[in-house]
């Protein structure tokens, strides 16, 4: 057997400055909350950080792509780890001279968030600059296993024990993480901008993205699916720290303990990174894309029939190994249909429906939590995602298949025309009669 082709040592130097900077972001998520609850025990409010880290990709998604693909990318995702260090340093000088509040923290987390969507827009259009397109899902399957083992398997406990410490700590210690991904990035060596034929605007260039989603009938299927399961997963994890954690809590666990639950959901991405090859291979990618929404289903609703740590646990393992199987499939799929060129207004196109649902989703968490109950949040979220199922009958084999065959016959600016790509005319591919006509349908993960 052949060997394996090398990724690339600028790849693993991306791969370790992400790693970094998603550890950062795992230890910052769990600590906000968990300083916040020194402030406030207000479920909206508390919900509200979430909130307010989330709706800059409601806000800011589709800039953010368009300056991913005027600027060199690797830059891009330097300037804004720097303004996130920047943010943290500040929030951590206050909270040095005990002069943090919750309206602080909000500040901050609504900052971050800005960058945060310039930093991941050009993070994922930047890899087939970096691989051949056959690597593609051998490359994102290694960042994943990176991204999440760090933001959910590391960062969540070692939040946890920070935040024990005090808040200094926990602000500081992200933002050195956020310093030394920089560091790594500037070794990546190369240009990162993609070549333009004329001048336009933000806003044409915008507008054309928009327009090449709307036209591709399965990555807007694949983007509305994936907003409602991030509505439904915000508006549980936004409240899930009053549930779990404090002694006054129905779970009752220490910041410690919390930390080390939502570990689950991490240690289920790393096991999927390593199998998700394999469950694809078993299953078929539209298979194995129904076993994602079953798992995320059993990861919102559990938590809702029992307050048993084990289980909980057990449900948080296996949604997460349905994330990295949906995120190697997708996220593959959307970078080898897509015009590199117009790959960062797609990403960012395909995130304002993905993501933008999410500070939605965390509103309606805290809301919902305080007019029904912590519970009650838990069940309606898993009843919504198991709804998705009936989103499948879009999303098939022969549509993904055909789509890639389209790309690789029409490398350029597909589409070209008012037609779905690579859907409607290939063979063993056809439409559904009449369902061009039909609004976006919704499902599972990132």
């Amino acid at each position: 057997m052949a060997d394996t082709p090398s990724l690339g040592a600028g790849y693993w130097r991306l791969w370790t400055s992400s790693g970094l900077s998603n550890l950062a972001d795992g230890v910052l998520k769990v600590a906000l909350p968990l300083v916040a609850i020194d402030h406030t025990r207000s479920p909206t409010l508390i919900a509200g950080l979430s909130l307010a880290l989330t709706l800059p990709w409601l806000l800011f998604a589709l800039p953010a792509g368009a300056l991913a693909d005027r600027l060199d990318r690797r830059r891009a995702m330097l300037g804004a780890n720097a303004l996130r260090a920047l943010l943290l340093a500040a929030v951590t000088l206050l909270a040095a001279f005990d002069a943090g509040s919750i309206w602080a923290l909000y500040a901050v987390a609504f900052g971050i968030g800005i960058a945060e969507t310039l930093y991941d827009t050009s993070a994922q259009s930047i890899v087939p600059q970096l691989v051949s397109r056959d690597q593609l899902s051998r490359a994102n399957g290694r960042l994943f296993a990176a991204e999440l083992t760090a933001n959910q398997f590391i960062g969540p406990p070692l939040a946890g024990v920070l935040a024990a410490a005090g808040a200094v700590l926990a602000f500081a210690t992200p933002a050195g993480l956020w310093l030394l991904a920089i560091g790594v990035l500037l070794l990546v060596r190369g240009s990162f901008r993609v070549e333009r034929a004329q001048p336009t605007t933000m806003r044409a260039d915008i507008a054309e993205g928009l327009r090449y989603l709307r036209r591709h009938r399965l990555l807007r299927t694949l983007a509305a699916m994936v907003g409602v399961s991030n509505f439904a997963s915000n508006a549980m994890f936004a409240v899930f720290v009053l549930y779990a954690a404090g002694r006054d809590s129905t779970m009752g666990l220490s910041d410690a303990s919390y930390g080390a639950l939502l570990t689950a959901t991490a240690a289920g991405s790393l096991a999927g990174s390593l199998l998700a090859a394999r469950i694809e291979r078993a299953l078929g990618r539209a298979r194995a894309l129904v076993f994602t929404t079953v798992s995320s289903t059993l990861m919102l609703g559990v938590p809702a029939a029992t307050a048993n740590p084990f289980l909980i646990g057990a449900a948080f393992f296996l949604g997460g190994v349905g994330i990295v199987v949906w995120n190697v499939i997708t996220v593959s799929l959307r970078q080898r249909v897509t015009p590199d060129r117009l790959l960062g207004r797609l990403n960012s196109g395909y995130r304002l429906l993905a993501w933008g649902t999410m500070p939605l989703g965390a509103a309606a968490g805290g809301l919902g939590a305080q007019l029904l109950g912590l519970r009650a949040v838990f069940a309606i979220t898993a009843a919504l995602t198991l709804c998705l199922l009936f989103a499948m009958t879009r999303v098939t084999d022969a549509a993904m298949d055909a789509a890639e065959r389209a790309a690789e016959e029409d490398p350029g600016d597909r589409p070209g025309a008012e037609e779905e790509p690579g859907a409607e005319k290939k063979p063993g591919a056809e439409e559904e009669p009449g369902a061009e006509e039909e609004p976006p349908v919704t499902t599972p993960s990132r």
